[in-house]
């Protein structure tokens, strides 16, 4: 979903409760992120991974200026032989330290994960969650943004419109100006030469 969809998607839900949401939980983890200078760790769970989230907070963290809103994926399958974005494995939040923020993005519990949040908690991390809220992960979370089954937003959708507030910058509503200048942006993004190889 690209940024003029997600603009459209919350004309749709201008007046609903997701929208406010959205924008509160987003404007709780750009806070997050840029009060503690980066250190975003995102994870879901062995079977969801939500690696469309990390590519969309790495645009937003480009276009909006906010580099410490580009998370670092956790993966429960990572590999040394994977690509270094992508082969961060469980260890990473057992190695995380006071001041990162951990976003866990999951449509049901994982009780391993839930250990590894518990502990990382602990030792002084922002736990911010995604997902059915309910059950422990709520619990052990600073903010939660409440998906539940059968809601008329998936997951996924509203991941796109979290990722869009985080990368707002501080302004409570987006303006038509505003949206122009996001594109704009993006166009020069799109047309810039393309970074170094990883």
């Amino acid at each position: 979903m690209d940024a003029v969809r997600v603009a459209l998607l919350r004309e749709v839900l201008a007046g609903t409760e997701w929208l406010s949401a959205t924008r509160r939980f987003g404007a709780v983890l750009r806070g997050s992120v840029v009060s503690h200078g980066g250190g975003l760790l995102l994870v879901g769970t062995a079977e969801y991974e939500p690696w469309h989230l990390a590519a969309h907070l790495v645009d937003e963290a480009a276009w909006s200026g906010t580099p410490e809103l580009a998370p670092t994926l956790v993966r429960h399958h990572a590999r040394p032989c994977d690509p270094a974005h992508l082969a961060v494995g469980l260890g990473r939040i057992e190695a995380a330290r006071r001041g990162e923020t951990l976003l866990v993005a999951s449509p049901e519990g994982d009780a391993a994960l839930l250990e590894r949040v518990s502990d990382a908690r602990r030792s002084g991390l922002t736990v911010l969650s995604l997902g059915p809220g309910e059950g422990e992960l709520t619990a052990l979370s600073h903010e939660t943004l409440t998906v539940p089954d059968g809601s008329e937003l998936d997951l996924d959708t509203v991941q796109h419109l979290v990722s869009a507030a985080a990368g707002e910058n501080g302004r409570s509503v987006r303006t038509r100006r505003g949206l122009r200048a996001r594109l704009s942006r993006l166009a020069e993004s799109l047309t810039a030469p393309p970074p170094p190889p990883w």
